[in-house]
């Protein structure tokens, strides 16, 4: 089964995930915005989420996960839960 492992930033609108991601992009560190920004308790260990499998998140959030280039942050992504930037840091088949 296919597995992967994902840090994420929640938020409460497109417009400060947009604003997070052009400052990863222009080399904030990834976790420090998670840890000052994301709404998730995750946030506090810099959005990681650990290790996970296909169903174990959110529709939206697999469909990046799984398919998404690894090693990129992908967003933002609209869950029911708010506004996220993921990066995917490893999967397997």
């Amino acid at each position: 089964m296919a597995r992967a492992s994902a840090r994420h930033i929640l938020v409460p609108t497109e417009q400060v995930c947009l604003e997070l991601k052009a400052k990863i992009e222009a080399g904030a560190d990834f976790a420090d915005c998670a840890r000052n920004f994301s709404k998730c308790p995750s946030g506090r260990e810099g959005g990681n989420l650990g290790e996970f499998s296909p169903g174990q998140m959110v529709k939206e959030f697999d469909e990046v996960v799984f398919n998404g280039e690894v090693g990129k942050v992908h967003g933002p992504i609209k869950t029911q839960f708010g506004y996220h930037l993921v990066e995917i840091l490893q999967r397997t088949a």
